[in-house]
């Protein structure tokens, strides 16, 4: 007789009203919220701007969703297109099958793109939201539990999960291996927000940690499954999927180290580039306005000093003419000679003044 265990949910749909609520979805909508809302303050925190974070996973979140789908389906095409199953399944998301590397993956190349339309690094980016992702997955385990999907071998601890029947399971007590990634996820956040502000990661460390991180506790974790996957050599196709991934991290983290040490000082710039550019045509307008204005400037300044030339001209012209009229001789002077310029007071009759009193008192004196 089993004591304790941990019971799965009868139904993973919930029904408001008309609208279909499914556990799964729910579980992957709040993870994604979560990981924005980390991600936003940490980026803020770096220096960034508020919004951006969510600006960019407008691209990242829908590219993320397609490439777990396309990873799900490749990985396990065998649930879809074998004999008698339906294709069409392989669109139905809501069912569960979300594969974490094909996410990563392909949200990756989404948040890219938003990163490149508004000038940003991508490495700074995923540093910022590492630990975010981390607490998105946590959540979104639990929607595994709705659907009673990934669990491990069976068990007697007082933590195993019941499992009931279904299609392509059997009822029983199994280990909640969706459980211990869940936990392992929310150590692994914890971990990269310590390590972060513990050693001022930078340059997409952060983000490569959490990789390496999650990649450990993927492997165990995936060694306890026995749902129905692909073996190489005896083990899992995620097993050597995440053995790949961590090896990739690990040497990314090191040489990234090496080459470009320390921490971005700028995150964000003020003006992304389709602000930059239009900044740089209304300059290039002012510009232009200015260099018209001068060539104005200087147009009127040429025609002002035309008119001021034009007029000393006519003036210095008139003096000339008078000064040849003068220069002209009389009609009674003799040819030759100089004309003598008549003195103005010669015909105007000369006053007395105090000297020629004096000289007429003496010449006065003398006759007497």
């Amino acid at each position: 007789m089993d004591l304790a265990y941990i019971p799965s949910p009868a139904t993973g749909v919930l029904h408001l009203g008309p609208l279909p609520l499914r556990g799964y979805a729910f579980c992957i909508i709040i993870g994604v919220f979560v990981a924005v809302w980390f991600g936003g303050k940490r980026w803020v925190a770096r220096g960034g701007n508020v919004g951006t974070v969510a600006d960019i996973a407008v691209w990242a979140v829908p590219f993320g969703l397609v490439g777990g789908r396309l990873y799900h389906v490749i990985t396990d095409y065998q649930l879809y297109f074998s004999e008698g199953e339906n294709w069409v399944d392989a669109f139905k998301i809501w069912q569960g099958g979300l594969g974490i590397w094909g996410a990563i993956a392909l949200g990756a190349v989404g948040a890219w793109i938003g990163c490149r339309r508004r000038g940003i690094p991508l490495p700074a980016y995923a540093d910022a939201i590492a630990p975010g992702i981390a607490l998105a997955q946590a959540i979104g385990r639990w929607g595994n539990w709705f659907n009673q999907e990934l669990y491990g071998r069976p068990t007697d601890l007082p933590w195993a999960l019941k499992i009931s029947a279904g299609p392509n399971r059997e009822a029983g007590l199994y280990h909640p291996t969706f459980l211990y990634e869940s936990l392992w996820c929310v150590g692994v956040a914890l971990l990269v927000v310590w390590a972060d502000r513990r050693f001022k990661l930078g340059h997409g460390r952060v983000f490569a940690l959490y990789v390496a991180a999650y990649c450990v506790g993927r492997a165990w974790i995936e060694y306890m499954r026995v749902d129905e996957a692909h073996h190489i050599l005896g083990l899992r196709l995620n097993v050597w999927t995440a053995a790949l991934v961590f090896l990739l991290a690990l040497t990314y983290l090191i040489i990234s180290a090496r080459v470009r040490p320390g921490r971005e000082e700028i995150v964000e710039p003020e003006l992304g580039p389709d602000a930059a550019e239009d900044a740089a045509k209304v300059t290039s307008k002012d510009t232009d306005t200015d260099t018209d204005t001068s060539k104005d400037k200087v147009t009127s300044k040429d025609t002002d000093t035309s008119k001021d030339t034009d007029t000393d001209t006519a003036a210095d012209k008139d003096t000339a003419s008078g000064t040849a009229e003068a220069a002209k001789p009389d009609a009674g002077a003799e040819p030759g000679s100089d004309p003598v310029e008549k003195p103005k007071d010669a015909d105007k009759t000369a006053k007395p003044g105090p000297a020629d009193g004096v000289a007429a008192g003496a010449e006065a004196t003398e006759k007497s």
